[in-house]
């Protein structure tokens, strides 16, 4: 099979396709032709070597979601057959013609999304789903604060919280992103400088004072004290990235008033029964949305593989809204 490479730690031109050895699925597990992969900042990480996957997969093949066909189905599989079409997280191997996945980590693909859609879904809504409703306890009417809105999660996010009844407030550096948001359902923009980030003021005129219940944020340090200001009281700041640094001083005395709580998470290096329950979870709540069209993953651009360069240099300069994917 052919797979995207990394051929040393460092910047894009690190990457290669390769060929590779075929793999084989063992017992409770499915060898699928993927067909369409998301591109996520994961994968830039993991190519300078500051992200490693776990243990037993390549640190030199990318890819933590995959759409396609399943090609074979190991002893034990009853569920899925030869031809069906399946979508997955992953912790790694994805960017490949081939990759191995457990049985109950698949998920069937909607007639309605087409591999490209499919392949720009996973990552993106079993993340904001764990986010927005397992640890942040989202309920209709709250108000969400949603930074980077137009992130491949955060375009997840923005559709969830609306079909859940949230009012959604989001943030970006760029004019533009916010706009394109607006026609996803967000309420309101929030658009920063490019230096000091200051929003909190802003989160608490337009709540009428009470802040926001829900505050999901994939920058991290940058914005971490403004996220105590704007959060409501027992609300709770669910942190999913660290894009602007993992180190944070923020007052925790106001924490304490606000009787708020701040959340890490991060699905990769998870138990692989903790990724089932998130991936049934997904099947559960947001599938159904996903087939009704009621919400869509967002994609960017769909690139062939050879162009695996061009998609990490597009997502490392942030010119992207919605989701990278590379198509095999």
């Amino acid at each position: 099979m052919k797979a995207v490479f990394f051929a040393a730690k460092g910047g894009p031109e690190v990457i290669e396709v390769r060929e590779l050895p075929d793999p084989r699925p063992a017992r409770g597990e499915v060898l699928v032709r993927v067909r369409a992969a998301g591109v996520n900042r994961a994968d830039l990480l993991q190519r300078r070597g500051l992200y490693p996957p776990p243990a037993g997969l390549r640190e030199e093949v990318p890819g933590l979601e995959l759409a396609g066909e399943v090609a074979a189905v190991g002893e034990g599989v009853t569920a899925l057959k030869p031809g069906d079409r399946v979508m997955a997280i992953a912790g790694g191997e994805a960017q490949a013609e081939l990759a191995v996945a457990h049985e109950r980590m698949l998920v069937k693909v909607p007639p309605s999304l087409t591999f490209d859609e499919a392949g720009a879904a996973m990552e993106a809504f079993v993340t904001s789903h764990d986010a927005l409703v397992t640890l942040g306890g989202l309920r209709s009417g709250w108000t969400v604060l949603l930074h980077a809105v137009g992130s491949g999660v955060a375009t997840a996010a923005l559709q969830l919280a609306k079909a859940a009844g949230a009012t959604v407030i989001g943030t970006s550096r760029t004019a533009d992103k916010l706009e394109r948001a607006r026609a996803l359902g967000l309420d309101h923009g929030i658009l920063l400088g490019k230096d000091e980030p200051r929003f909190a003021d802003e989160v608490r005129r337009l709540t009428g004072g009470e802040g926001a219940p829900v505050v999901v944020d994939f920058v991290g340090a940058a914005y971490a004290a403004e996220n105590v200001a704007a959060l409501a009281q027992g609300g709770r700041i669910v942190v999913v990235g660290t894009l602007g640094g993992n180190k944070a001083a923020i007052d925790l005395s106001l924490l304490m008033r606000r009787r708020g709580e701040v959340i890490g998470t991060v699905l990769r290096p998870r138990p692989l029964e903790e990724k089932i329950r998130a991936t049934r979870l997904f099947a559960k709540d947001v599938l159904p949305l996903l087939a009704q069209g009621k919400v869509k993953p967002i994609v960017d651009a769909a690139l062939p593989m050879a162009r695996a360069r061009e998609a990490h240099e597009r997502l490392e300069k942030n010119d992207s809204f919605g989701k990278l994917v590379l198509t095999f």
